[in-house]
């Protein structure tokens, strides 16, 4: 065989080759190492084959998030943090709970990501923000910019949790409605909630007492912010000698001279501070004494006293120069939520999942259905060479049609091994229609050639086979601008099955169709011409 006049079977054979190494290879070489986001379920088989939720077995988390927004504003750079006050301040909620965002597409943003907000309380506070309160316009839900940082933080929650493979996407309704839709498989609701369900912002906050000509009273003052917190080096959940859970953390520069400031200011290394009986927030936490507590989305979830180590490096000023501690918890499964949400840092909102829609599959569901695929897909197959043989009765032209058929769907199936790409039922369906697609356009293509006469040489060969290509090259085309919307937009299983179907008509115009007209005019000339 000439090499050089056959260089599309060559490039077909060598995509065979790469998708083989993609199925079967090291797998560290096809998904880039465990913590790949988006590798999608678990290649436990015999390929590097991902598996969506449908097929391996999961949950899946389909919400909405928590916020109202107001658009169609214009805030200064430099009136963003007033604008956040005031608003916070006339609606009585956190300042953390209000977010200006700028350039949504529709001018400036203000997102009140709390529940319950009343639209004429929200614009009134506009107003006293010196916005146009009355010309804003107000919505349910949270901007663009807001989904998607809240998209990277779960991701990053699932990746540092233990939850393999999980992946996390946009999705939007038909009556325009934003939901974020979480996969994780092998995992159920209750694992997935517990990582997920709440914001995950943890603060450290001093609880001490205050005499005044009431009595004594006691305030509270944050002096480790969650921004400060995730800024700073975060190590791995750990068990004390004496069996205590811990998180250890290494403060930035910054942030370690704000603790020790503060701490100091507000007596925190004195020594009615420093006594194991000064904190009492167990056994009476209307008077704890003097405590630091640590709080994650509001709750305290341990309170511990100043030791008297930390207190006198603090004073002397050694603590500055190794700011290291230990945030203690009262089991290990506490410290290691605690450790996920101090890596990937806290949701913007939380996701409202009594309003969206919460789903588990067993595995051996997912096992079934995998099955059930595979023989749908044979069965179509089959049914598609059937219908070739009868049609030409011609080993020569159907055996070769049928093979590049079978080589385009193992193409297919390396393309997905390759990128990582989650198989579900939607994507199985891209996979049988590009069978079907894929064969009607070698049919096409044998047609041309054969019904059109004695094929004498390779020039006529080529010019039959040219006039095929323009006609599955339209189509090829008009197949792509009819799928390309349900590809980029955030349809759900609509979307998983327009990029396969994109994906293999591609690999059939550039690879498989070139590589059959290759093999047809070599067994027809060898059959009957030059």
């Amino acid at each position: 065989m000439n090499l050089r006049e056959n260089w599309r079977i060559v490039m077909l054979v060598v995509f065979v080759l790469a998708s083989t190494f993609a199925l079967f290879g090291p797998v560290g070489a096809v998904d880039g190492g465990a913590n790949n986001s988006s590798a999608y379920g678990s290649a436990d088989g015999p390929t590097n084959l991902k598996f969506g939720l449908e097929l391996a077995g999961g949950s899946r988390i389909r919400a909405p998030l928590v916020g109202t927004t107001a658009e169609n504003l214009d805030i200064g750079q430099d009136e963003q943090a007033s604008v956040r006050q005031t608003v916070a301040a006339q609606l009585d909620i956190p300042t953390g709970d209000v977010s200006v965002v700028s350039n949504t597409g529709n001018g400036d943003a203000v997102e009140v990501l709390v529940e319950g907000v009343d639209e004429q309380r929200f614009r009134d506070a506009l107003a006293e923000a010196g916005l146009d309160g009355e010309g804003a316009e107000i919505r349910s839900g949270v901007t663009a910019q807001t989904r998607q940082q809240t998209v990277e933080t779960i991701s990053a929650k699932i990746n540092r949790g233990g939850l393999s493979g999980g992946q996390v996407a946009t999705q939007r309704s038909a009556t325009g409605e934003q939901y974020v839709v979480v996969d994780v498989p092998n995992a159920n609701t209750t694992e997935v909630l517990n990582l997920i369900g709440d914001e995950g912002e943890v603060s450290i906050v001093a609880h001490y007492p205050v005499e005044s000509g009431n009595g004594t009273v006691y305030r509270n003052q944050t002096v480790l912010t969650n921004e400060q917190l995730e800024q700073s080096q975060v190590g791995i959940a750990e068990t004390s000698d004496s069996g205590e859970p811990f998180v250890p953390i290494t403060l930035t520069e910054d942030a370690a001279a704000s603790y020790a400031g503060d701490l100091v200011d507000i007596g925190f290394t004195s020594d009615q501070a420093t006594s194991p009986s000064s904190c009492r927030y167990r056994e009476n936490p209307k008077d704890a004494g003097w405590c630091l507590y640590t709080v994650v989305d509001g709750e305290v979830v341990y309170a511990a006293f100043m030791s008297d180590g930390l207190a006198q490096s603090i004073e002397s000023g050694e603590f500055e120069k190794a700011p290291s501690f230990r945030m203690l918890t009262t089991s290990t499964d506490e410290a290691q939520a605690l450790q996920v949400n101090l890596r990937a840092g806290a949701l913007p909102t939380r996701l409202a999942v009594e309003e969206g829609t919460v789903l588990f599959l067993q595995q051996s569901l997912g096992d079934r259905f995998k099955w059930q695929a595979l023989l749908t897909g044979l069965i179509a197959w089959l049914a598609v060479s059937g219908a070739v043989f009868l049609r030409y009765r011609n080993p020569r032209v159907a055996v070769p049609m049928l093979a590049t058929a079978a080589a385009e769907v193992y193409l297919l199936l390396g393309f997905a091994a390759a990128i990582g790409l989650p198989l579900n039922l939607s994507y199985i369906a891209g996979f049988i229609a590009v069978i079907g697609t894929g064969v009607d356009d070698l049919l096409i293509i044998a047609d041309e050639i054969l019904n059109q006469g004695e094929i004498a040489t390779g020039r006529v060969f080529q010019n039959r086979f040219r006039k095929a290509f323009w006609v599955i090259g339209a189509a090829a085309v008009t197949t792509i601008i009819a799928m390309s919307p349900l590809a980029f937009l955030s349809l759900g299983d609509l979307q998983g099955f327009a990029i396969v179907t994109i994906v293999g008509v591609l690999i059939g115009v550039l690879v498989t169709r070139p590589a059959y007209g290759d093999v047809l005019r070599n067994l027809m000339l060898d059959q009957g011409g030059d």
